[in-house]
């Protein structure tokens, strides 16, 4: 296990195809994935084994500043499991905001599957998702 950014969130920062302020940016409790920073897509998690057990509503006062994405506390709801889950960080819809776009061009940005709390074993109802209150909160870039 071990958490990482995919290398394409980087790529999509600098060519302008993810943008975490004004994109909606989500998360999803998933098990069964092995991380890859090769990764782009949602689809490619959900194709190297990952199952998705519930996703986030669009995250919420996202702010971007001195290099650090951060946004209020999060809950899925997701159906009990007794297997391990991450989280997965993606843009789910264009970069310009809107309405979500099909998995396969959704961007993947983070996997955390190492920390406090997790991995998460989901009960029944709401799993909670309280970000870090220091850095690097959500995400530090540089």
């Amino acid at each position: 296990m071990a958490n990482g950014y995919f290398t394409p969130f980087t790529e999509g920062l600098l060519d302008a195809t993810i943008d975490l302020d004004t994109a909606v940016i989500k998360v999803a409790l998933v098990r069964g994935y092995t991380f890859s920073a090769s990764h782009k897509f949602v689809s490619d998690v959900t194709g190297a084994g990952g199952t998705i057990n519930g996703t986030s509503a669009a995250l919420a006062n996202k702010t971007v500043t001195g290099g650090v994405f951060d946004a209020d506390d999060t809950g899925v709801s997701a159906t009990a499991s007794t297997a391990d889950h991450g989280w997965l960080l993606f843009q789910a819809s264009a970069v310009t905001g809107g309405a979500d776009v099909a998995a396969s061009a959704q961007r993947v940005i983070a996997w955390y599957d190492t920390g406090t709390g997790l991995p998460v074993k989901p009960g029944t109802g709401t799993v909670s998702l309280t970000w870090p209150a220091a850095n690097p909160k959500i995400l530090k870039v540089g």
